[in-house]
């Protein structure tokens, strides 16, 4: 199982809780960016996957208010 299935079967809470801490939002948004990455090998996903190394704090909170209002990580569906 690759990490961004098992992170979207995690409840609600435990996705929030995983992108509201600072240093832990990133390591998760890297591992799942990546890990849809090399799943789904899309061009966009890639690129998306190596903009979060240098850029992932701030996506990560964007991300935090995607799955509040929508259930799934922006370009992650």
């Amino acid at each position: 199982m690759t990490f961004d299935k098992w992170f979207n079967k995690q409840s609600r809470l435990v996705q929030i809780l995983l992108l509201l801490i600072p240093g832990v939002n990133w390591i998760v948004e890297i591992l799942v960016r990546w890990s849809l990455a090399l799943r789904t090998k899309d061009i966009i996903h890639v690129i998306i996957a190596i903009l979060i190394i240098f850029i992932g704090l701030p996506f990560g909170w964007l991300d935090l208010i995607w799955i509040l209002l929508f259930n799934h990580m922006l370009l992650a569906k």
